[in-house]
Formats: C-alpha cells, sequence, structure tokens
C-alpha cells in the first residue's frame, strides 16, 4: 500500500489531496479497512481516521483519495505526514453491511470496538433486522476463528457462556428465544482473558460469525489477544433493550456509546 500528495486544487496553497493504492494480491476480492495516523509538524499523532476500501478485485489496484477532513489546527496534510497503523482485509462477500445498506438476508451483524480493563477483554456482537420481516432465533453465534491468512486458528475452546472466564459476569441464564421485528436488535458478546503464563501467546485477528447455524457467515476483526489462555467464552443472543421502539426499517440506525443488555458498547 503505498501513499502520495497532489496540490491542492488550481495549485492553491492549503492542504494537498492524499491519494492511495490498495492492491489486492488474493484469488477473490476483498474488502479492505486501514486506520491511518494524522501527524503534525513534529511528528506527534494528531487524530486516527478509518477508511473501507470494499470490494478490490482478485489482482486488482484501486486508487482511493483520503478523507481527511476537520484535520486538527489547520495543518496542512500530505503524504508524509499519514502514518498507516493497521490493515484489515475480509472476503467481500463476508464483509460487515455499513449502516447504509441491508443485506439480502435482512439481517445485519456487526462487531463494536469493545472494552478492556484489568486483562479482560469484551466485544459486543450486533444483530439488526433491517429488513421487512420478523426474524426470530435462540441460542449462540456460531464461530470460527482464523488467522492473519483467513485460516482456521486450533487449539482455541469456544464455551458456551462466559461463567468460566474470570471477572466476566454471568450470562442471565440459558438462552432464550429472541424475536425481532424490522428495525430491533439482538446482541451477544465475546469475552476473554489476555492472561499470558506458560506457553506461546495467541492472537486471533479474524472471526467469522454466523448468527446461527445455516445463516450467512459475517467476517469482523476484533483481534483477539488470548495470550496463553486457550479459551473464548461467547454469550447468547438476547434483545437489545437500548433499542426497543427505535426500528428504522430497511436503513436502520445505531448509537455509538450505548449500552446493551451485557454492559457492551452498542453499535450497528
Amino acid at each position: 500500500m503505498t501513499a502520495d500528495s497532489l496540490p491542492g486544487a488550481g495549485g492553491a496553497v492549503g492542504p494537498c489531496v492524499v491519494q492511495y493504492d490498495v492492491t489486492n494480491p488474493g484469488a477473490e476480492p476483498f474488502t479492505y479497512t486501514i486506520t491511518f495516523s494524522l501527524m503534525d509538524e513534529q511528528g506527534r499523532a494528531m487524530s486516527n481516521v478509518e477508511e473501507t476500501v470494499a470490494s478490490v478485485g482478485a489482482g486488482k489496484t484501486v486508487r482511493r483519495t483520503l478523507e481527511h477532513g476537520g484535520y486538527p489546527g489547520g495543518g496542512v496534510l500530505d503524504a508524509g505526514r499519514v502514518r498507516i497503523l493497521d490493515v484489515e482485509r475480509v472476503p467481500s462477500d463476508e464483509a460487515p453491511a455499513p449502516a447504509s445498506s441491508c443485506p439480502a438476508s435482512g439481517l445485519r451483524l456487526t462487531a463494536d470496538q469493545g472494552d478492556a480493563a484489568m486483562g479482560l477483554r469484551v466485544v459486543g456482537l450486533h444483530l439488526e433486522n433491517c429488513g421487512s420481516r420478523t426474524y426470530s432465533l435462540e441460542g449462540y453465534p456460531v464461530l470460527q476463528l482464523l488467522d492473519a491468512e483467513h485460516q482456521p486458528v486450533d487449539g482455541i475452546e469456544i464455551l458456551r457462556g462466559t461463567d468460566g472466564i474470570p471477572m466476566a459476569g454471568g450470562d442471565e441464564g440459558p438462552p432464550r428465544p429472541v424475536t425481532l421485528r424490522p428495525g430491533e436488535s439482538a446482541v451477544s458478546g465475546l469475552a476473554w482473558r489476555n492472561t499470558t503464563e506458560f506457553g506461546e501467546a495467541v492472537t486471533v485477528p479474524y472471526v467469522r460469525v454466523r448468527a446461527e447455524a445455516g445463516a450467512d457467515p459475517v467476517t469482523v476483526a476484533p483481534h483477539l489477544d488470548l495470550g496463553t489462555t486457550g479459551e473464548l467464552g461467547v454469550r447468547p443472543w438476547r434483545k437489545d433493550e437500548t433499542e426497543a421502539g427505535r426500528g428504522t426499517g430497511e436503513s436502520g440506525s445505531g448509537r455509538p456509546g450505548a449500552q446493551g443488555p451485557y454492559g457492551m458498547p452498542s453499535s450497528s
């Protein structure tokens, strides 16, 4: 991935246009999410910008312009002041649907940014009925852990519930039926500890998630730093009561930072 600068329109003095290339060396289309860090004149990080480049074809290179609106301090942005912090890529047919669209299934599955405290990690999974029909499910999300090359990661026990994860709290009992009317959401979550003791620490960058067995897969990138624990807890689906009565049909909406029934951030 490369970036370069172009002068402002008409050669005017001001912020430059920063363009970057994304090359997909794979054999299928991938969707890329790139996190950029914008630097000041002293090389200090001022802010981060995340951009998604959808459906880059196999063996193809695409060029995009960095949308840097709101650059702090009125500084001039050029490629020399941009750093790439992280690059995530998932198969395009498994990429989470953006808030502005609704998959053919009528269900939009996403993961939030998670939270971390005293070695405990939690990431919320959110399932929104963005379609026009009522949807019912019961149980746990179906997970497959993937490495950086999207190959299965073995040797990790996926626990149903989080009672076995220290400090993660309970799950409010066994799974219960969940019925989602259009615009309503359900929430689940992943919980783990990043304790490192004897053995080799394991990091899992990607998780392929199905809302239930047989559902279409969605690959998210929670970057599970599992340490040497060898365990990941998954909570059952529960109705997201923070979204009750806020259905918006096809388009849907969310409230970043809102708390779901497991005390985790809620997003769409």
